[in-house]
């Protein structure tokens, strides 16, 4: 088993030539906005759908409180995807009524989250199911060489590595730390199990790690964009990590034990915990990608504007642009 490091290297190769710039990030909520891409399908039903616009609030708060007023259990409380605390988001929530009457919804609004809009539907909304999210980020007090910035720019839309972002991996890599405390326990032969909460948090962490690993080793090899003998797919990717057998064969099945080598206790573990093998591409392709530059009163600030689908981080693609400073908690090296 790896030993457990005083601190988790989550600085990952970047792809596009490195940060010419640095910027301050999500100095203010709104330097962050987040819209989810589509709204569920409106109808009869005992599910209410409630689109909402929050500041400042994360999304399990807004569904306990939607829960709390509804008089109904937390998990008859659906949503689309988790949102950014640190960020003014507009996203879509369900409630299972059943049979209750409907609350005064707008009896919720306060300076944290707003309800925008509601109506009756069928379903209960399940994360991921929604197209993907538009982003609007402002970066703040940028110095460095913005020329060179600029070819990085250029560079995007044709695709930045597809990490996981590191809030996957919790506070200062805490979900991380999960992982080897549980498989610590599981060698010892304790019994002790982690909550349910947490264990989801460590499965996800742990899969999510891997993954990194082996795109920071093709990015490492300059073959990140382009298949290697063995890929199982049409276009490049990796494992995320679970019982079955690997799809790739040859070069690739060869990088990929390489890469996750130092891991092997972690894959025994993911095998163990209920997931089945899946695929994940390499590359994030942003749809609609723009950027403008901002001059005002001394300051000089970046505008980005684009959307991702499920799934994937805003913060992939962030990190290949500039060195951030973030205000909302620790840097993004």
């Amino acid at each position: 088993m790896t030993e457990l490091p005083q601190t988790w290297n989550l600085n990952w190769p970047r792809a596009l030539g490195g940060t010419a710039i640095q910027a301050d990030f999500r100095s203010a909520p709104e330097d962050f906005v987040v819209d989810e891409l589509a709204a569920p399908e409106a109808g009869e039903g005992e599910h209410v759908y409630l689109h909402i616009r929050k500041r400042g609030a994360n999304t399990g708060y807004v569904a306990q409180q939607l829960a709390q007023l509804a008089g109904v259990q937390s998990n008859d409380v659906g949503f689309f995807g988790l949102k950014d605390r640190h960020a003014v988001t507009t996203q879509w929530f369900s409630v299972w009524l059943a049979q209750k009457p409907e609350p005064d919804w707008q009896r919720l609004n306060n300076d944290e989250f707003q309800v925008l809009q509601h109506f009756r539907g069928a379903r209960k909304l399940r994360r991921g199911e929604h197209l993907g999210n538009r982003f609007q980020i402002r970066l703040r007090n940028v110095t460095g060489g913005s020329t060179a910035a600029e070819q990085v720019l250029e560079q995007i839309p044709t695709g930045v590595p597809n990490y996981f972002g590191e809030q996957r991996f919790g506070h200062n890599g805490g979900n991380l730390d999960l992982v080897e405390k549980a498989i610590a326990d599981q060698q010892a032969g304790q019994r002790r199990r982690l909550p349910r909460n947490q264990k989801a948090f460590a499965l996800s962490a742990a899969r999510s790690w891997l993954f990194n690993q082996v795109l920071a080793e093709r990015i490492g090899q300059g073959n990140w964009q382009s298949s290697i003998e063995g890929e199982p797919e049409a276009e490049p990717s990796g494992p995320l990590w679970g019982r079955g057998r690997n799809p790739a064969s040859g070069a690739q099945l060869g990088l990929e034990e390489g890469a996750m080598a130092p891991w092997k206790a972690w894959q025994d573990w993911l095998e163990h915990g209920g997931l089945s093998q899946e695929r994940r591409s390499l590359i994030l392709v942003p749809q609609g990608f723009t950027w403008e530059w901002q001059e005002q009163e001394g300051r000089k600030d970046l505008w980005l504007s684009f959307a991702l689908p499920p799934g994937t981080f805003a913060t992939a693609l962030l990190r290949e642009v500039a060195e951030l400073a973030n205000q909302a908690s620790t840097a993004i090296k």
